[in-house]
């Protein structure tokens, strides 16, 4: 609160671009943290929250249910990886928020096991870099000394942070660690191809498909947290199908509802669900978010999946990814860039070094763009709807703020 430079003040979103008080556009780069993949006031999504509105904002969802949320349970069943083969993610659980998710995922993965008579199995393997949220439990399972948690060592339960196992002497360690672990590991947890607010780390499928490999043989849940990299970001509408493998659990969020509102989900294997099946009450999975599969949101959600399914949306990421690959690439031959990346609509310059990060959101202002770096990272996620002019606008703010920054900062 000290340091912190004023927030801007937004009165309209449209497409992929936000209206500051003062009038003036700013060209949405980031998709208000990942969120709008069809970007802002989708007129499918509010004519389906409107109708929704007026039928039923909310009602609980213990002891009653509705239609919305029935109706997404079984569409998600449908086109999570694994759909219609006897590992499917067929059992979907609602909360409000992606932080939630992976909170639902770890004790669902530690009661999993309790209620199989494996009550020390309560921790979990994850990986540097890793980002799954800002709940305790969630950030127990974050990187320790990298993220943005630090702060809270010891304070916080201990899980097993590993260096992600790409090498194939890596892999051997990684497996021996499952195997040597099967009385405390209760599951492994990734961001399946890209960490994102870990520093936007990208990993091969070969890996994220060895990885999951691994955690079967070695009977470990393998937890799949897609809250970023799922609906269409990677390329595919799961980044999991890059690597062809099925989670026991998976946690969804972010752009479920296409940006428009808040909600999440965890879905889990008959394995999985099979488990806390039971006459004895204690067995039963006790976890009841307030606002969980909200008729509204619910709504907002079945109308996004309404978006991706003439395939267009994928067409466009495919778009964006050759579009960004091709204007990014200036940005290599700056000094202080050590990598350009790029993996479906996501484009990173790595810098060698955090520098001028203030400077740099500042700047990007001024270009009538709206892109946050963090750490030694300046990147860009934008709606899929985006044009080739807003596009082409967003790259080259980058590159020209970016060799402000080298003269600046050489």
């Amino acid at each position: 609160m000290q340091t912190e430079a004023p927030p801007l003040t937004v009165v309209e979103t449209c497409g992929a671009q936000i209206k500051l008080a003062e009038g003036r556009w700013l060209i949405d780069g980031i998709s208000s943290w990942w969120t709008a993949c069809h970007g802002y006031n989708h007129e499918h999504i509010v004519e389906a929250m409107q109708k929704q509105l007026d039928d039923m904002p909310h009602v609980m969802f213990g002891g009653l249910t509705h239609e919305p949320a029935l109706q997404l349970a079984y569409r998600l069943s449908t086109i999570l990886p694994g759909a219609g083969s006897p590992e499917a993610l067929s059992h979907i659980f609602f909360s409000d928020s992606g932080s939630v998710a992976v909170e639902v995922a770890l004790k669902m993965s530690v009661q999993f096991w309790r209620n199989k008579g494996a009550e020390k199995r309560n921790r979990f393997v994850a990986f540097q870099h890793a980002y799954h949220g800002d709940t305790t439990g969630a950030m127990s399972v974050c990187d320790p000394d990298e993220g943005m948690h630090a702060l809270f060592k010891g304070a916080i339960p201990e899980q097993i942070i590993i260096e992600l196992p790409q090498t194939a002497d890596q892999l051997s360690a990684f497996e021996n660690l499952l195997a040597g672990g099967q009385s405390e590991i209760a599951g492994v947890i990734i961001e399946p191809l890209v960490q994102g607010a870990g520093g936007m780390k990208f990993h091969a499928a070969e890996t994220l498909g060895a990885i999951r490999e691994i955690c079967a043989r070695s009977n470990t849940l393998f937890i799949a947290d897609e809250i970023a990299t799922g609906f269409g970001r990677t390329g595919t509408l799961f980044a999991c199908e890059q690597a062809d493998i099925v989670p026991d659990i998976m946690c969804i969020g972010k752009a479920l509802t296409g940006g428009a509102i808040s909600m999440a989900a965890t879905a889990a294997s008959d394995r999985v669900f099979n488990a806390f099946l039971s006459e004895d009450e204690k067995s039963a999975f006790m976890h009841g978010p307030t606002y969980m599969a909200n008729p509204l949101a619910a709504a907002a959600a079945n109308a996004s999946i309404d978006l991706f399914e003439d395939g267009t949306a994928l067409e466009r990421v495919a778009l964006i990814e050759a579009q960004l690959k091709e204007q990014l690439e200036p940005c290599r031959e700056i000094a202080g860039v050590e990598d350009v990346r790029v993996k479906g609509a996501i484009g990173v310059i790595q810098m060698t070094e955090p520098r001028n990060i203030n400077w740099l959101r500042q700047r990007f202002i001024e270009e009538n763009v709206w892109i946050r770096p963090f750490g030694d990272i300046v990147y860009l996620m934008p709606p899929f709807i985006i044009n080739t002019d807003e596009l082409t606008a967003l790259t080259g703010a980058v590159v020209t703020v970016m060799n402000e920054w080298s003269k600046k900062t050489g």
